[in-house]
C-alpha cells in the first residue's frame, strides 16, 4: 500500500444507500475506492460506471486488489455471511445497520474480529445527526435534568417496485421493523440506556400495499426512563421527530426537517420564562431550519449527513486505534430486541397465511386487479352466473365470499403471478395503475401484463381476456368527422399524452405481439370512459370541481367515450363466452352519448357552469410547456387531445354478440337518480 493510500475499499451491495457510501469515501484523504460488488452483475456494472470506479466479482478479487476495508450494504440477512467471510480474509468491515438477523450470528462477528485482530463497525447513522447529537450533548450536560422518557415519530416510503422478484421489504413481514425500528432502539440506549423490554404491535392501514404490516407503536422500558416509538408507511407528509423529555425541560427533534427546539425550566419570573419558552420552542426551529437550508446551499450540511459523518469517523479510528463509533458488540442488544418484534410479527403472517385455503389445480376463470371498481363488478356478475372465481390482489378480503379463491399478490412480481394463474382456464386481465408517475404505471401495467403474458403461456391458458383502454387510439390530428374505430391509428405522442396512455398502448401492443409470435390465445377489450357503481359520472373528462362551479375546458361540446359499468361487465363475459382468441381487439362504446353540457345538465340541473375558451387553453397549455417542458401535465397535445370532437363506432362488437344493454342515458338516470341498477351498484 503506497505512502499517500492507508485503505483501500470495496462495496458490496450497489443498492440506493450506496451513492451515499461512496460520496463519504470520496472526502475522506488516503482511501481508494476499488470497486462495487453486487450478486446482479448488471447493476454492479451499472453502479461502477456511476461512481467512476469498477465492478468487482467477489470479495476474494478485492482481496487481490488490496482491500483493507469492505463496506457491506446488502439486505439485512445477509449482513452476517458477508461480514464473517470478509474478516476471514483479513479485511476490517463497516456494516449497514442492522449488524445481522440473528444474536448468535452477530456474536459470531465478535469472536472472527477479535480472534484477526480486526475491526467491524456498525451504521448507526442517526447518532452522528448534527441535530441529535446536540440534543445527546444536552442530556450529558444536564441541561433538562434527569431524562424521563422519549417518544419517536418516523414515516417512511419505499421506492417504487418495478417488477421482478421481490424487494427485501415485502418478502419479509418483520422487515419494516428491522428497517427503521433498529434507528429508533438505538437511540432509546443512547438517551435511556440499556433496554430491559419492548412490547411492539403492528397492523396494515394500505399506505404501502404491498407490506405485510405497514404500521408499527412499540413502548420501550431502559434502565433509565421509558417511552415510545411509531413506524408508519401511512403518515404524510414524511416525519422524523425526536421528543426528549426532562425533569428540568424537553427537546424537540425535527430529523427531517433539520431543526431543534424545546423549552428548558428556569427560575425566571413567569412572564420572561413565556417569553424564554415561546423562542425555544417556536422561533429557535425556525432559525435553525434558516441555518440547515443555508448549510444545505453551501454543501455544509448534506444528504445522509449521519451516515457520512459516521463513516469519516469511522476511518479516523482506524487510522488513530481508537474504538470504533458503534462496535458490533455495541449492536448486539439492538439486534435482540429488533428480532424478537420481526420474528413475532413474521410468525403472525405465516400463521395467516397458513389458514389461506389452498389454491385449486383447476379453476374456471382468474380476474386480476379484482379490487378494482370494474375488477369486482365483473367478479360479481361471474359469481351471479354460478361460476367459481378465483381473484389475484394485493391484500386478502377482510371476509370471504363464496365461490371466489383468493390469491394475493402483485401484479409485478412474476412468481405471484405464476401461482395466480396455474390452473386457470381463462384469465380476465383487469389489472392495471390507475394514478402514477410513469415509473409506477410501467412497472404495474406493462410488467404486469408481461408477467401475466409468461404465465399464460407457461400454463397453456385458454382464454386471456385483455383489459385495454379507449386511451390508446389516437385522438388529435384525424378529421373530426372521422369515427374512432378498431382500425383507427393508434397513439403516435405517447410522451406528450400521459403515462397512462402511454403504459395502457405498451401493455396492449405486447398481448398484440404475444397472439402474432407466440400463439397467445387471446381477445383485447377496449373500454370507453366507464361510469357506475363506485366510478363518478362526472369525472376530469367532463368538468373540473372548484368551489360551488364546475370548470369545462372548451365549449362543453366534446363527447367523451361513455360507457355504463354494467355493459363492460356484459361485453367482457360474452368475450369469454364466444372464445376469441385470435388477438381480436373490440371497442366497448355507446355509439350514442353526451356531450359535456348535456352531463352536466342531468348530473347536476342546478350546477353553476363556467367555460374556459378553447384558445385560452391552448394557450395556457403551451405557457406550462414552455416553462416546464416535458414534464408539464398539460402539455398543448394532451389538450388537444382531450378537446378532439370524435365520435364512435365499435366495428368489432358482433365478434361477441354484444349491444348496451343498458345504455349510457340509461346509465345516467340511474346513477343521477340513485335508482338500483343492474351491476353496477351490485359491484
Amino acid at each position: 500500500m503506497s505512502e499517500d493510500i492507508r485503505h483501500r475499499v470495496g462495496i458490496v451491495g450497489a443498492g440506493q444507500i450506496s451513492q451515499f457510501h461512496v460520496a463519504a469515501l470520496k472526502r475522506i484523504a488516503g482511501v481508494e475506492l476499488l470497486g462495487v460488488c453486487d450478486v446482479d452483475p448488471k447493476r454492479a456494472q451499472d453502479a461502477a460506471r456511476r461512481f467512476g470506479t469498477r465492478a468487482v466479482a467477489s470479495l476474494e478479487a478485492f482481496r487481490a486488489q488490496g482491500a483493507d476495508v469492505i463496506h457491506v450494504l446488502t439486505p439485512p440477512e445477509t449482513h452476517a455471511v458477508i461480514a464473517l467471510e470478509a474478516l476471514r480474509l483479513g479485511m476490517h468491515v463497516l456494516v449497514e445497520k442492522p449488524l445481522a438477523t440473528d444474536v448468535e450470528d452477530c456474536r459470531l462477528i465478535v469472536a472472527e474480529a477479535d480472534l484477526r485482530g480486526l475491526r467491524v463497525c456498525v451504521n448507526h447513522s442517526v447518532l452522528y445527526d448534527p441535530h441529535v447529537r446536540r440534543a445527546l450533548e444536552a442530556v450529558r450536560a444536564g441541561r433538562i435534568g434527569k431524562v424521563i422518557s422519549l417518544d419517536i415519530l418516523r414515516s417512511g416510503f419505499y421506492p417504487t417496485y418495478e417488477g421482478g422478484p421481490l424487494p427485501p421489504q415485502y418478502r419479509s413481514a418483520g422487515y419494516p421493523f428491522r428497517d427503521l425500528g433498529v434507528h429508533a432502539l438505538y437511540l432509546f440506549e443512547a438517551f435511556l440506556g440499556p433496554i430491559e423490554d419492548v412490547h411492539a404491535e403492528w397492523a396494515s392501514f394500505g399506505g404501502d400495499k404491498n407490506l405485510v404490516f405497514d404500521e408499527w407503536r412499540a413502548q420501550v422500558r431502559c434502565r433509565d426512563g421509558i417511552g415510545q416509538f411509531q413506524l408508519s408507511w401511512n403518515i404524510r407528509p414524511i416525519q422524523h421527530l425526536i421528543i426528549v423529555q426532562g425533569s428540568k425541560g424537553v427537546l424537540r427533534v425535527d430529523a427531517m426537517r433539520m431543526s431543534q427546539g424545546g423549552q428548558v425550566l428556569t427560575r425566571l419570573p413567569k412572564p420572561v420564562d413565556r417569553v424564554l419558552g415561546i423562542y425555544s420552542d417556536l422561533l429557535a426551529p425556525v432559525i435553525d431550519y434558516a441555518k440547515s437550508a443555508a448549510g444545505v446551499v453551501r454543501k455544509t450540511i448534506r444528504p445522509y449527513h449521519g451516515l457520512q459523518e459516521l463513516i469519516a469517523d469511522f476511518y479516523r479510528t482506524l487510522d488513530n486505534g481508537l474504538p470504533v463509533p458503534v462496535s458490533a458488540a455495541d449492536a448486539i442488544p439492538v439486534v435482540d430486541w429488533i428480532e424478537r418484534v420481526a420474528r413475532a410479527a413474521e410468525a403472525e403472517a405465516a400463521a395467516s397465511a397458513a389458514r389461506a385455503p389452498e389454491l385449486a389445480d383447476d379453476v374456471p376463470i382468474l380476474v386480476t386487479g379484482a379490487a378494482g371498481a370494474l375488477g369486482s363488478a365483473i367478479v360479481a356478475r361471474l359469481i351471479e352466473r354460478g361460476e367459481r372465481v378465483r381473484i389475484f390482489v394485493r391484500k386478502a378480503p377482510s371476509q370471504a365470499r363464496a365461490g371466489v379463491e383468493v390469491c394475493t399478490g402483485d401484479l409485478r412480481d412474476p412468481i405471484a403471478v405464476e401461482r395466480a394463474v396455474r390452473g386457470a382456464r381463462v384469465v380476465v386481465h383487469a389489472g392495471a395503475a390507475m394514478r402514477g408517475d410513469w415509473t409506477e404505471m410501467h412497472a404495474s401495467t406493462v410488467v404486469g401484463t408481461q408477467n401475466v403474458i409468461e404465465a399464460c403461456l407457461k400454463y397453456s391458458v385458454e382464454q386471456l381476456v385483455h383489459i385495454s383502454s379507449m386511451a390508446v387510439p389516437q385522438w388529435s390530428g384525424a378529421p373530426e368527422d372521422a369515427p374512432l374505430t378498431e382500425s383507427s391509428p393508434l397513439e403516435p405522442r405517447t410522451l406528450e399524452r400521459d403515462s397512462y396512455c402511454r403504459a395502457k398502448l405498451d401493455a396492449e401492443q405486447l398481448v398484440s405481439n404475444a397472439v402474432r409470435e407466440q400463439h397467445l390465445p387471446a381477445v383485447i377489450l377496449r373500454p370507453g370512459l366507464i361510469f357506475g357503481g363506485p366510478l363518478p359520472l362526472v369525472s376530469a373528462a367532463v368538468a373540473r370541481r372548484l368551489g360551488g362551479r364546475y370548470i369545462v375546458l372548451g365549449d362543453g361540446t366534446v363527447r367523451p367515450p361513455f360507457v355504463y359499468l354494467d355493459d363492460v361487465v356484459d361485453a367482457i363475459v360474452s368475450a369469454i363466452e364466444h372464445r376469441l382468441t385470435h388477438g381480436e381487439i373490440v371497442q366497448i362504446i355507446d355509439s350514442n352519448v353526451p356531450t359535456q353540457n348535456e352531463v352536466l345538465r342531468k348530473a347536476d340541473p342546478e350546477a353553476r357552469v363556467m367555460h374556459l375558451p378553447r384558445l385560452l387553453v391552448f394557450a395556457l397549455g403551451k405557457v406550462s410547456e414552455t416553462i416546464l417542458g416535458a414534464r408539464s401535465p398539460f402539455t398543448l397535445y394532451r389538450l388537444r387531445s382531450s378537446l378532439a370532437k370524435r365520435t364512435y363506432v365499435s366495428q368489432s362488437a358482433r365478434l361477441i354478440g354484444w349491444e348496451p344493454s343498458v345504455g349510457v342515458s340509461r346509465g345516467i338516470e340511474l346513477v343521477t337518480t340513485g335508482a338500483p341498477g343492474a351491476a353496477g351498484t351490485a359491484s
